[in-house]
Parts: C-alpha cells; sequence; structure tokens
C-alpha cells in the first residue's frame, strides 16, 4: 500500500539538520584528508599514462634495457608538454576499455595545478560533492521529501565506499554524479513532459557513456522503467524516452567504433575477469561489497593483522547491514507509489544481472569488483534513507520505536565515520587490490638497500612513485638475461617469469632466492655472494 511521507515535527527537525551538516562537513574532510597517503595502484597509473598522452607500448620500448631511475619512469605518468588533448584521446584509444571524457578533465587540471598525487586525485574529490545536490535532487523527485534527501546525504557523505572512489584518480565519482544527474532528470521529463528536459537527459546518457561504458546499464533500466510505468505500451513518455536515449547513443559513435576497431585489445585488457571462480567466493564478495558502504573499519585487520586498535567485532555487523538492506527494500515496496520503487529497483537490478548473470553462466569474477555496482549502491543507499525517514518521523509508531530507529542511524553513520577515520590512516585499503599490498612490502625492503637495481619485464609505473630516488630501474625482456654492473649493492627482481629466472641462472651463474612471498607477486633477489 502506498504511503505519503509524515512531515517531520518542527522541535527534532533543526537538530536532525544540525546531525547531517556535521556528517556533511565529515565527509567532506575525508575526502580530502591524506589524498597522497595511499598507494598511487595499477589502475590509477593507467589514468596518469593516458593523461601523459603516451601510451604503455610507447613507455616499454623507451625505458628497455636501460637503467632508469624512478624520475624517469614517472615521466609517463605525467602530462607531455608537447602533446595535446588530441594526444590524451588516441593514448586512451589504443585502450579503448575507458572512454576518455574523465581523462581529458584531470589533463586540464594537472597542466593547471601540476602532477602530483594529490593534485591528480583532487579531480576525483571535488566531482564527488556533486553527489550531494544530485542525490538530494533524486530524492525529492521520487518522494517529494526533502527528509529522505537530507538522509540520503548523510549516508553518502560518510559511505566508506563513496570516500574511497572519491580519493581515486578514476572516473568513478563523475559516473555516480551522472547516474543521479540522468536519474533526476530522467524524473523531471517525465513528470513535467518537456522537450527541454529530454534534451538534458539525452545529454547526461551521451556524458554517461563517455565516462564509462557500463553507464549503458543504467540507460537500458531507465527503459526498463519507463516502459513499465506505462504498462508496456507506447505512450508519449516511452517514445521521447526512446528518442532521447537514441539521440545519447549517436554521439557517442564515433567512441563506439573506436571500441569495436580495437575489440581484441578490449578482450585482452579484460582477460582478468574470466578466471573461474566458485559461486561460494562469488556471494561471499557481493556481500562484503555491500557492506562496505556503510561499514568497512574492521577491514584493518585484512592487511594489519597487528593493528594495535580492537575493531575485530565489526565483521560481524554484516549480517546486521544485510538484514537493514533487505527491510529497507521490502519497506520500500510495500509503502510507495508503484513510479517510486519500481524506479530504485530497475537502477539496482538492470547493472547489477548484467554483470553478474555472466559470471554465474560463462564463469570468471568481475562481479567482484565493487565499483560496477555504483548504481545498485545508490539505489540501496536511498532505500535505506527512506526507511530511516520514515521510521525516525512516524508520529503514530510508538515512541520507543522512534528512539530505536533514532539510534540505528547514530549507530549506522558512526559507523562510516570510523570507517574513513581509519581508512584514512591506512596505505592501503579493499579497493586497491592484494597487490598494492605485495608492492608495499616489496618496497620497503628495497629502499632500505644501499644501492639497489629492481629488475622488472613490465614498466613498473605503480611502484616508481614511492621507490627512493637512489634506487635503479631496468625493464627488461624474459628472453634475455640482463647485463647487470659489478656497482650495486643488492639486485631485486619483481615477480620474474620463469624463463627469465632460468635465464638468469643459466647464463649468469647465479641463483636468485625469494625475499618477500606476497599473495599476488613476490620480491627476488640475486645472491650477494654472486654478485
Amino acid at each position: 500500500m502506498a504511503t505519503t511521507l509524515i512531515p517531520p515535527q518542527k522541535k527534532q527537525l533543526p537538530r536532525l539538520k544540525f546531525l547531517i551538516l556535521i556528517l556533511l562537513a565529515l565527509g567532506i574532510f575525508f575526502r580530502f584528508v591524506n589524498l597522497d597517503r595511499k598507494v598511487y595502484w595499477g589502475d590509477e597509473t593507467s589514468t596518469s599514462l593516458r593523461i601523459s598522452g603516451y601510451t604503455l607500448v610507447e613507455a616499454h620500448q623507451n625505458l628497455e634495457g636501460r637503467i632508469v631511475s624512478p624520475e624517469d619512469i614517472l615521466k609517463y605518468q605525467h602530462p607531455n608538454l608537447e602533446a595535446n588533448l588530441s594526444d590524451t584521446i588516441k593514448a586512451s584509444a589504443s585502450n579503448a576499455t575507458h572512454p576518455p571524457l574523465y581523462f581529458l578533465m584531470a589533463r586540464l587540471w594537472m597542466q593547471w595545478f601540476g602532477n602530483s598525487i594529490a593534485v591528480t586525485r583532487s579531480v576525483s574529490a571535488l566531482l564527488s560533492l556533486l553527489v550531494f545536490p544530485c542525490i538530494y535532487w533524486l530524492c525529492t523527485e521520487l518522494f517529494e521529501s526533502s527528509l529522505v534527501g537530507w538522509l540520503a546525504i548523510a549516508l553518502t557523505a560518510v559511505s566508506p565506499f563513496h570516500v574511497l572512489y572519491a580519493q581515486e584518480a578514476r572516473m568513478y565519482s563523475l559516473l555516480t554524479v551522472e547516474i543521479l544527474l540522468s536519474s533526476a532528470i530522467l524524473l523531471r521529463a517525465i513528470r513535467l513532459k518537456t522537450l527541454v528536459n529530454w534534451g538534458f537527459y539525452s545529454a547526461t546518457v551521451a556524458l554517461g557513456l563517455y565516462t564509462h561504458l557500463f553507464f549503458g546499464f543504467v540507460g537500458l533500466g531507465h527503459g526498463i522503467y519507463v516502459i513499465a510505468t506505462k504498462r508496456f505500451r507506447l505512450s508519449k513518455a516511452s517514445l521521447a524516452y526512446l528518442l532521447a536515449f537514441i539521440a545519447g547513443i549517436l554521439t557517442f559513435v564515433p567512441w563506439l567504433l573506436i571500441v569495436i576497431s580495437n575489440y581484441s585489445q578490449f578482450q585482452s585488457a579484460s582477460s582478468w575477469s574470466t578466471t573461474d571462480t566458485s559461486l561460494s567466493s562469488l556471494i561471499t564478495n557481493w556481500i562484503y561489497n555491500l557492506s562496505y558502504v556503510f561499514i568497512d573499519f574492521w577491514y584493518i585487520f585484512t592487511y594489519f593483522p597487528d593493528s594495535p586498535f580492537n575493531l575485530r567485532f565489526g565483521k560481524y555487523l554484516i549480517p546486521l547491514v544485510l538484514i537493514l538492506v533487505g527491510y529497507s527494500l521490502y519497506v520500500l515496496f510495500r509503502q510507495t507509489p508503484k513510479r517510486t520503487w519500481l524506479f530504485l529497483l530497475t537502477l539496482i537490478g538492470s547493472t547489477a544481472l548484467a554483470i553478474i548473470l555472466p559470471d554465474l553462466i560463462l564463469g570468471g569474477y568481475r562481479s567482484i569488483m565493487a565499483r560496477y555496482f555504483i548504481p545498485c549502491y545508490i539505489g540501496i543507499q536511498i532505500a535505506v534513507a527512506y526507511l530511516l525517514a520514515t521510521r525516525i518521523q512516524s508520529i503514530s509508531a510508538p515512541r520507543w520505536q522512534q528512539k530505536l530507529w533514532r539510534l540505528i542511524l547514530i549507530l549506522l553513520v558512526s559507523g562510516g565515520i570510523l570507517s574513513c577515520a581509519v581508512s584514512s590512516q591506512a596505505e592501503t585499503w579493499w579497493n586497491k587490490r592484494t597487490t598494492s599490498d605485495d608492492n608495499l612490502h616489496a618496497i620497503r625492503l628495497i629502499n632500505q638497500a644501499k644501492q639497489p637495481l629492481l629488475i622488472v619485464e613490465d614498466v613498473p609505473l605503480s611502484i616508481s612513485h614511492k621507490l627512493n630516488p637512489r634506487v635503479r630501474l631496468m625493464v627488461v625482456s624474459p628472453s634475455t638475461a640482463p647485463k647487470i654492473p659489478d656497482s650495486f649493492s643488492d639486485v631485486f627482481f619483481l615477480e620474474p617469469s620463469k624463463q627469465l629466472k632460468s635465464k638468469i641462472e643459466k647464463e649468469l651463474n647465479s641463483p636468485i632466492k625469494i625475499v618477500y612471498k606476497g599473495r599476488k607477486q613476490s620480491l627476488w633477489q640475486l645472491q650477494r655472494k654472486y654478485i
């Protein structure tokens, strides 16, 4: 049965808004504090490479066989002064898995303000601030309630998931803004039935597609919603949506042709996600990722088991988060009009099914990547905000129930604040993958050496940001044993292939041993007595 939200009591509204403003201030603070602390991991170096105007092939060709410094590697992470925006587009086209809009914005920003990690990541941090007005607008379109909008802002402000991706040099903050903006404009266009609003919706479709290919799932979800609300009949709204969506896609055709012409490279870039994974492992990751939208402070023990902070209890809160999410969706379905619950369910379901089903049918583990489920998490957070709004301000409910739901709200945002506070001090977190943790351990060992040489088979873009300036590097081919000068005190190899290890041991008569065994990659060292 559809219900209307009860207006908040006048005495309680100022206190609630004051609390939300504090949470908003904390959310902004967490988005900008220690921007350069966490490791600059592989995906982010891919961003910098595209911004620079170079390609990975060019970097490898220019560096192979030479002994270089970390600064020589970082050259390919900074904008090439001799290149322009068209070179950034060409660099993105060479690996068309991600469209160029975010990279063009980041390049302009770096040309104005510099090349530091903090500056590069600040693009995402600033864009993430637009999430707040956009989610408020979407909630007012859905519920005609400012209270739901304010609570959605509060949950988003201190959400560990949103804060982490606001501090990452990737396109996901921009994508979040575009999903919210496109959704709000769609609802406004349906309500007002004006050509101008449908034109704006078409523009958001184009911008979304030029930010991430998966935005297409959001657009298709919008289409399912429009058609379903009109009982699958061709109406003026359905026709307007179809024309607007097609117009948005037509503007994306130039990049779509690039994706098609580079399809083999596209498949190669996505090959990491094709490894078969058990269903239990997939479900476990889905549950963890969903909990990270609200809390993740317990994750400190995954990478930092010796941490002095006793936060292990946080992991046992995950079932409570799942119950809250499930109950929120149930209440949403039972108490809101069809046009409201159907919109959020199509927003959640269109992306979730498109990503999960291929893994279940064909095998793979792309669906364990939380960043691909941004539309789902947005819908879930709005559903939770609606639940809290109705329960906190329900006049018909007993007073003890109102107090209980206020306590749940306080505990929920407190978990988010604690999560953001803990992760802000860490050098790596769950969104950086395990290779980032391995890299940090390897870097510490390399930096401790007096005059180290690091030999790698791929251009070490990520670790070059944290290596000591005295470290020297050499990019080599696995089929050729490198010529190692006698002047180096320690010679290291980062995850050498079997072919390279065999070449060194045979041609140089020098065994290498493992000095750090990571979960994804390890560090090896040439035996000192043989150098």
